[in-house]
């Protein structure tokens, strides 16, 4: 008789304790993100195209299923994120996305597991994005960072820089709702990382003699049109992926997580690819750059555009729930499945 068995229940991990274990250990956190890369790069994961759910009546929402499975070594996950977006949200006070993860066991394909992944998400999304500023910048160190759009997206990145102990001496603040901007700059002001901030009126100012830019919008479609903003050769970490109009992308260096996922869906990636009819102006992957074979041009600014890809989901969600299991957290809902 096997001796595989369905899980004794299934475990509920809520946003309070996914964010205490999160803020806990950044920088586990980030090395968890980076071992999924490297995964990914040797091609230990299984990543699905993302499936768009869209509404022909709300064209600005949409719920969007990433599947994956991951095995970095230690412990093969497999699993699925479900996220909404509904940019409206924030207009009535409460967050545009909303997400659970769900952690399937490897040798029986039951769930286990079932997480808040709001905090998920934005965590792999910002931990992603500071990873990728570290390896093109050589080290945590800027002397001005540029932040376009400063919602959720944006903290989480803030957040990331202050715990990892990065050296900033500037900020330069942008958002299409000034009172955002503005409280943003408190919080670095109250919390952090230490640095002057300045609240700029358009989004090219943000580009002003920044070493690094960070991009998280919830643009449609590309606002930023003129390729001389990367004149100083920054790095750019574009997270939401439609700001930059395909002039900017052909005149920089262009790395992403995975090209196929990367150019699709509208992306300033993919507007560049219809434009000129091939991907030759994207130069290689966050993997390329973290196991040395690429690396940015003094000359040339650099473009991180991150798709986001599910394994990454799994690798925070994975980290997250195995330290709740530890501590005993979470709540477990007994005799979850017929005949377990």
């Amino acid at each position: 008789m096997s001796e595989l068995s369905p899980p004794a229940g299934l475990r509920v991990i809520g946003a309070a304790e996914v964010a205490k274990q999160i803020d806990a250990d950044r920088a586990g956190c980030l090395a968890a993100v980076r071992a999924a890369y490297l995964a990914h790069s040797a091609g230990a994961t299984v990543n699905p195209h993302s499936s768009f759910l869209r509404f022909p009546d709300r064209p600005r929402d949409r719920i969007i299923a990433l599947p994956g499975f991951l095995d970095d070594g230690e412990t093969p996950r497999s699993g699925i994120k479900w996220i909404a977006s509904y940019p409206g949200n924030t207009e009535h006070g409460f967050p545009r996305a909303s997400a659970v993860l769900v952690l399937n066991d490897y040798d029986t394909g039951y769930p286990y597991a079932v997480l808040e992944a709001s905090i998920v998400s934005a965590t792999r999304t910002a931990a992603s994005a500071v990873l990728g500023a570290e390896a093109l910048l050589g080290g945590r160190t800027a002397g001005t960072v540029g932040f376009i759009g400063t919602g959720l997206i944006a903290d989480h990145v803030r957040r990331f820089l202050r715990d990892l102990g990065w050296s900033i001496d500037e900020f330069r603040l942008f958002d299409t709702n000034a009172a955002n901007a503005a409280r943003f700059a408190e919080r670095i002001a109250a919390d952090g990382p230490a640095g002057r901030t300045t609240v700029v009126d358009d989004a090219e100012a943000a580009f002003d003699g920044a070493d690094l830019v960070v991009l998280a919008t919830v643009a449609g479609a590309p606002h930023i049109h003129d390729p001389a903003v990367l004149d100083g050769a920054p790095v750019v970490l574009h997270l939401s992926l439609r700001d930059l109009a395909p002039e900017l992308i052909l005149a920089a260096t262009n790395v992403t997580d995975d090209v196929d996922h990367a150019v699709r869906e509208r992306t300033s990636l993919h507007l560049a690819e219809q434009q000129v009819g091939d991907r030759s102006f994207v130069h290689g992957t966050i993997s390329d750059v973290l196991n040395g074979e690429l690396g940015p041009r003094p000359d040339r600014a650099t473009i991180f555009a991150p798709f986001g890809l599910g394994v990454l989901d799994l690798a925070v969600g994975g980290w997250v729930h195995d330290r709740v299991r530890e501590a005993d957290g979470g709540q477990v809902v007994a005799n979850f499945f017929d005949g377990a």
